[in-house]
């Protein structure tokens, strides 16, 4: 069935009648990179919960991975390089942090002097130190903090929201001061930025994106770019399914054809390649993309294996690129963000259009075979 007006009703997972408008809620989930720490706040409450569930099983998730990880391109004993991670307590920033104390390398954590006397944020916190964890103060607009701190280390990775993009001019004005960094990862973890064709507001921060990239480059600061796509946990809980606090038993949206194929990893996968990049001479100055095969599907595929888990056939409804287009131009911010990139994975397919040529970029899951992800059949388990 393919929807024909913008007020064809639908039937949701809850067997009430919703308007198609329904594609503004809150909930939708489509979030990338580092845009879900805009919409977080937003997300349902059974998203939260997942989430909580999530991260609770992060510590032994991620110490089993690594137990079995080979890292290549880090030869023999060679020292760990020194890591500093800053947006440390958002939400990519902690996983960042906690990959790099399990990957034994001294890191160091920026934090504002605001949040280390924030009550909200000492649990967070205090974990870090227990895993020996250097807090260094210091904030973006302050240029000599940030000197300070990047001359205590080799390694930087900025995990800043989309709001503060730009705001890395600051990191890459210190990078060039300090001179002594082998390595800066900006904030990123989402669409590669050259090669999508999104339309606004993802468009505009893509933008942003590549703007600092071409500062990086100008500047003649070594670098690695992270593309991961989508997050586990902001579109498997629910299937992308607008309003939704768990995935479909009856009924389905799919988004334009369901035919583009996009990514999804988990957030500790995401901070653990990142980290085995950071000493691994075949990532320099190089993209980065996760793209492990049990992580890639279309639309059509992800409602497929679902409904191989759960035993039944379910209803689906197709939404026309038009539609979504005429979401994403009334919706409110943050929601239009969220929609936009939804456009751009689903419709454009701007994850996975493009080859990965030797001349820009590598694949992860090809560097580290022996690294063990999570691929989003095991993650579905957990909802069936």
């Amino acid at each position: 069935m393919v929807i024909s007006s913008i007020g064809h009703h639908i039937t949701f997972l809850n067997g009430t009648k919703q308007q198609l408008t329904r594609l503004s809620s809150p909930s939708l989930s489509w979030i990338g990179g580092q845009q879900q720490q805009a919409f977080s706040k937003h997300t349902g409450s059974s998203l939260s919960l997942v989430t909580r569930r999530f991260n609770s099983s992060i510590h032994a998730k991620a110490s089993s991975s690594q137990d079995q990880t080979t890292i290549s391109g880090n030869e023999g004993n060679a020292p760990k390089s020194k890591v500093l991670v800053i947006g440390a307590t958002g939400f990519v920033g902690k996983y960042m942090v906690e990959a790099s104390a399990k990957a034994t390398h001294p890191t160091f954590a920026l934090v504002r002097e605001a949040t280390l006397s924030d009550p909200a944020k000492s649990q967070q916190l205090d974990a870090f130190k227990n895993v020996g964890v250097n807090l260094l103060p210091g904030d973006l607009n302050d240029h000599e903090s940030l000197v300070n701190a990047i001359k205590q280390v080799d390694v930087v990775i900025s995990t800043v929201s989309r709001h503060l993009l730009l705001d890395q001019m600051n990191i890459i004005a210190a990078i060039k001061q300090a001179g002594n960094v082998k390595r800066f990862f900006p904030s990123e973890f989402g669409n590669d930025p050259d090669r999508v064709h999104a339309v606004d507001p993802a468009k505009t921060a893509y933008e942003n994106k590549a703007t600092i990239r071409r500062a990086i480059e100008a500047e003649g600061i070594p670098y690695t770019y992270i593309s991961s796509n989508f997050f586990a946990s902001f579109v498997l809980p629910n299937l992308a399914q607008p309003g939704a606090k768990a995935p479909p038993r009856d009924k389905v949206l799919i988004f334009g054809d369901g035919n583009p194929k996009v990514v999804i990893n988990t957030e500790e996968d995401v901070a653990a390649y990142t980290l085995k990049a950071a000493d691994d001479p075949r990532t320099l100055n190089k993209i980065l993309y996760l793209r492990p095969a049990g992580n890639i599907y279309s639309f059509n595929e992800l409602v497929s294996l679902w409904e191989r888990k759960i035993g039944k056939t379910l209803e689906k409804t197709y939404v026309p690129e038009s539609h979504i287009i005429k979401k994403i131009e009334g919706a409110p911010v943050p929601l239009n963000m969220a929609l936009s990139l939804g456009h751009s994975g689903f419709i454009s397919g701007d994850h996975t259009n493009f080859e990965i040529d030797p001349s820009f970029g590598v694949e992860a899951s090809q560097l580290y075979p022996d690294y063990k992800y999570t691929s989003v059949d095991e993650f579905l388990n957990q909802f069936v």
